[in-house]
């Protein structure tokens, strides 16, 4: 008995991203705008996105403001210069607890991706989310999303094994969605 492959999965409407690692280079705790910093060829590969009608969103923890590391303000300002580099992102999820908090936005839990999804009118399904770490692809699949992960130096090779796609870099990540990139 002949079977055939399964087929690929239509590519995402949308991809949402992790922001420190993913898309800039991360700064713990980065309260100060003029420190971002964007990953290299992000500003390409996003481009190239919006260029085939992929809508982007950007899904992010920052439990420094928890911590009183930073303020809401300030992550705000940073997040307002990360849009000014490499947006526009039609949806930004900012969860602002810690750890302890036991909040349902906080990656790995789904909360900001169901958000952002419902905000762009879209399935889970129809959508992907690339990041750095562990928490970010237990978001993506306790939502139902597909997802990429592009490891860092943070990232433990133990989240990398366990990833459900691994890529190199951005640009490697949107193939693998089968988006293409520039």
């Amino acid at each position: 008995m002949h079977t055939s492959p399964e087929p690929a999965p239509p590519a995402p409407q949308a991809v949402l991203l992790d922001r420190d690692g993913t898309i800039v280079v991360d700064v713990p705790y980065n309260g100060d705008p003029d420190l971002v910093q964007p990953m290299p060829g992000a500003r390409e590969v996003l481009d190239g996105l919006r260029g085939r009608g992929v809508r982007l969103g950007v899904v992010t923890n920052q439990s420094g403001i928890a911590r009183g590391y930073v303020t809401r303000d300030q992550v705000d300002a940073v997040n307002a210069r990360v849009e000014e580099l490499l947006g526009p992102f039609e949806v930004w999820e900012v969860c602002p607890h810690g750890p302890e908090d036991g909040c349902g936005c906080r990656k790995p839990g789904p909360g900001m991706v169901l958000s952002a999804c419902a905000r762009l009118g879209l399935e889970p399904s129809e959508v992907a989310l690339i990041g750095d770490i562990g928490a970010d692809m237990g978001a993506a699949v306790a939502a139902g999303a597909r997802s990429v992960l592009v490891p860092t130096d943070i990232t433990l090779e133990e989240e990398v094994l366990a990833a459900p796609a691994v890529a190199r870099d951005l640009a490697g990540a949107v193939r693998l969605l089968g988006v293409g990139a520039s």
